[in-house]
Parts: structure tokens; sequence; C-alpha cells
């Protein structure tokens, strides 16, 4: 090869067209890929918070049912200070246990609520 024809390099027609359709086909497949990608990325946010939603929720009922079942502990605790005897005792004991179950039954019913709803939420397909 001399020094011209080393000097001077050209790409045949065809394959210059050819190269810059490759090219070409492959810009629009990549940003094909990043509109999918953040597409993609955007959805996981949007579930994300949601499931963020329903989590708060429920953080924020098990703290309201933690500070209702301490201030009813409390509660018990001062009334048992004012008992009289131990048949006040027995009787305060009895009412204080028959009302925490209750509560307590309402309270694993509401939070199986709020986190059905939760689940529901996040499994919901966006749109």
């Amino acid at each position: 090869m001399n020094d011209q024809a080393r000097d001077h390099f050209e790409i045949p027609k065809e394959m210059r067209s050819m190269a810059e359709a490759t090219v070409e086909q492959a810009r629009k497949n990549f940003e094909k890929f990043l509109a999918g990608a953040q597409a993609t990325a955007g959805t996981f946010e949007e579930r994300g918070a949601t499931v963020r939603a329903g989590a708060k929720d429920v953080s924020v009922k098990a703290f309201a049912y933690a500070e209702r079942n301490v201030q009813a502990s409390l509660d018990y605790a001062q009334a048992l200070l004012h008992a009289k005897d131990l048949s006040d005792v027995m009787k305060l004991h009895g009412e204080y246990v028959q009302a925490q179950m209750r509560s307590l039954a309402e309270q694993a019913a509401e939070m199986g609520q709020i986190v059905g709803k939760a689940a529901m939420e996040a499994a919901k397909p966006q749109v």
C-alpha cells in the first residue's frame, strides 16, 4: 500500500449507507429502551409511593393502638390504687381484661382491614 492510499481511506458508499442505517436503527432502539426503562422506573416509584402510603397508615394506626392500650393500662393501675379490698381488685381486673380483649379484637380487625387495603393498593396494576 503506498502512502497516498494509506492517507486516503474511503468507505464504499454502499457500506457507509448500511453502517449509517445500522447506527440510526441502534439509536432508535436505544431511545425506545430508555423510554421503556424510564416508564418502568416511574411505575416502581408510583408503586413505592403506594406501598409507603399503606405502611404509613399501618404505623399511624399501630401507634394509636399502642397509645390507647398504654392509657388503658395506666387507668387500670390508677383504679387498683383506689381498690378497697381484694374483691374490688378482682372486679377491676375482670373488667380490665374483658375491655382489653374487646379492644384487641377490634384492633386486630381494623389492622387486618388496613393491611388488606394497603396490599390491594400495592398489587393494583399502575395505569
